[in-house]
């Protein structure tokens, strides 16, 4: 990806959800965000479920997601 290429943050996950109808081509599963967490997990993330919209944490290692890079504009 070029350098105008990113993770999405966990609003910008929610938001793509809520609108799949228009952005369309996501799987039924979770996707990574680019928002970490600390609390629970020292190299956790959030992800956005695309079956019913739940988001939730999960450890880095050795869970292995899907993304969807967003473009800067």
């Amino acid at each position: 990806l070029g350098a105008d290429w990113r993770l999405p943050t966990k609003q910008e996950l929610n938001s793509l959800y809520g609108q799949t109808a228009v952005v369309g081509g996501f799987a039924n599963g979770f996707y990574w965000s680019s928002t970490e967490v600390t609390e629970a997990y020292s190299s956790g993330a959030w992800c956005q479920d695309f079956r019913n919209g739940n988001q939730d944490y999960h450890s880095k290692e050795p869970l292995t997601l899907p993304v969807r890079a967003v473009r800067i504009f």
